[in-house]
């Protein structure tokens, strides 16, 4: 099975991350609706939805839900917060969304906080924008939220130790073949563990060539999740908002407007 296949049904996982900032994140999607001017009541897609706190929040703002996550565990602990506006289906990324699990096509997908780039394979990777396109109506936003590799190459932190009820997790961090590799070793209940993370350091170029090849074109980038202006060196998130193309052979009127700092 691949590393986050197991990693995150783990109840490691979640002990490790429990402590992330909830309050920058609804911020962030806060900020990240107005800017796009999303109405609400709009039907939006979280794709890969962890525990379903940016679904549920999403909700809260007024606009009709669908979280999906491969993880069965972290699907069934969302399942309580359902009703007749806000669900959740475990699901693959690669595979199609319409209409295996949303019958109608949406408004927007948001792909938020890393959950990209886990794949061997490029053809992987494309799979996930070919299914966004496909559930998404003409013009409808995809937000793909992913780490600056130039940031992560600069700022690398080869070694941490993180305590967490009780447990004291070693991480070690490294750069191999392209990837941002993360080690995680604690012990439990007398037992050893030794996890790991491995994410594809995409380019920004990268990023674009995926959505060019799948009907999408970029309209923004911001730099953080106070959504400031992207800069390749200095900026700890690659925050990508593509439109779906509505004539796919050429371009659309906003993407000329867009001013692009990649210094």
């Amino acid at each position: 099975m691949a590393w986050f296949e197991t990693w995150f049904d783990t109840p490691y996982y979640h002990i490790l991350y429990k402590n992330r900032d909830f309050a920058e994140a609804e911020n962030f999607i806060s900020l990240l609706v107005k800017d796009l001017k999303i109405p609400t009541g709009s039907k939006i897609i979280d794709l890969a939805c962890g525990k379903g706190r940016h679904s549920v929040f999403l909700h809260q703002l007024g606009y009709q839900v669908l979280g999906v996550d491969l993880s069965k565990e972290s699907i069934f602990h969302n399942k309580q917060f359902q009703n007749s506006t806000l669900k959740f289906e475990v699901h693959d990324m690669r595979n199609e969304l319409f209409p295996k699990v949303s019958k109608e096509k949406v408004d927007a997908v948001f792909n938020l906080f890393t959950s990209f780039g886990y794949f061997e394979n490029d053809r992987d990777d494309k799979k996930v924008f070919q299914s966004v396109h496909h559930v998404l109506k003409e013009n409808g936003w995809f937000v793909l939220d992913f780490l600056n590799e130039k940031w992560v190459k600069n700022t690398l932190v080869a070694e941490d130790y993180v305590k967490k009820e009780g447990i004291n997790f070693h991480i070690k961090k490294r750069i191999e073949d392209k990837h941002i590799i993360k080690d995680i070793y604690f012990s439990d209940k007398g037992k050893d563990f030794h996890f790991f993370e491995k994410v594809k350091l995409h380019t920004l170029d990268d990023i674009e060539k995926y959505a060019v090849e799948n009907g999408f074109e970029r309209i923004k980038i911001y730099g953080n999740y106070q959504l400031g202006e992207f800069q390749l060196e200095k900026s700890p998130r690659c925050i990508n908002v593509f439109r779906k193309r509505e004539d796919e052979s050429g371009k659309t009127e906003d993407h000329k407007n867009v001013t692009q700092n990649h210094s």
